[in-house]
């Protein structure tokens, strides 16, 4: 398979991808700036259908990456096409081919219902009101907000916030998922019925799925391929029984904290 074939293939195609912050240090007047690589260097290839997970600790880089994947960031070095598009050049075309959801941050209106939020969200990305309606209504069932679309959006729980924007991400019907800590706070019911649509979605829709998460669960119960990110590089890519292989003995969370360099951090 030539390069071009394969980066065609791929949903996501990171080579060498890295993002330098600047921070300024010291006193006035006398602040220096210094340059700080929050991602070092990333390779990853994600192809459709699949559903991968990222983890690490806090601050190895997994959030930077993902905002990079996005076209929120711009990498500093290194070559990146997502869903056929360079993410910070073409990020209004990107958005109507991606869904996001970030785990901390809603992207509803807050003190507007949820079923206004999701119409507003329908003219955002400009999808066709007849397409809508089927989109809605299958989401409506599959997630269960049927209970909750009048109610505004500041007085949902975090477990019916996340399935809204859920819903939000994929009217639009995306190739390409990417959450960023989508079960963070959630109680047990919760996460079930996040990680039991997650994987109907990508089972009966091939939806490509990515996601960073501290929950390993998540990662049990719905991805066979792993990356592990630490101070901004690949420690581990492949599959769920590859990481366990690495300590026979061990369970997941002790094999993937050995994989941090520190060895203290935990995921």
């Amino acid at each position: 398979m030539t390069t071009e074939e394969h980066t065609a293939r791929a949903m996501v195609e990171a080579v060498g991808i890295g993002r330098d912050f600047t921070v300024a240090e010291g006193r006035f007047p006398r602040r220096v700036k210094r340059v700080v690589p929050a991602v070092r260097s990333i390779d990853l290839t994600v192809r459709p259908g699949e559903i991968v997970a990222c983890l690490g600790p806090n601050g190895a880089g997994k959030s930077s990456t993902m905002k990079m994947l996005t076209g929120i960031l711009s990498p500093t070095r290194g070559s990146l096409r997502v869903a056929g598009l360079e993410p910070s050049r073409r990020r209004t075309t990107l958005a109507r081919r991606i869904g996001v959801v970030f785990g901390q941050r809603t992207g509803l209106w807050w003190d507007l219902p949820l079923r206004d939020s999701l119409e507003l969200t329908r003219h955002l990305y400009r999808v066709p009101a007849a397409e809508h309606a089927h989109r809605y209504a299958e989401l409506t069932e599959l997630l269960e907000l049927g209970p909750f679309l009048s109610t505004p959006v500041r007085q949902l729980s975090l477990g019916q916030r996340m399935r809204g924007d859920l819903t939000a991400a994929l009217l639009h019907n995306p190739r390409l998922l990417v959450l960023d800590e989508p079960t963070i706070g959630l109680d047990v019911v919760s996460k079930a019925t996040i990680r039991s649509f997650l994987a109907r979605l990508n089972r009966e829709e091939g939806t490509t799925i990515l996601l960073t998460t501290h929950d390993l669960g998540d990662v049990e119960r719905l991805c066979e391929r792993v990356v592990v990110i630490d101070r901004g590089s690949v420690a581990f890519d492949g599959g769920l029984d590859g990481l366990r292989a690495r300590d026979p003995g061990s369970d997941i969370e002790t094999v993937v904290a050995g994989l941090y360099r520190d060895g203290a951090a935990r995921p």
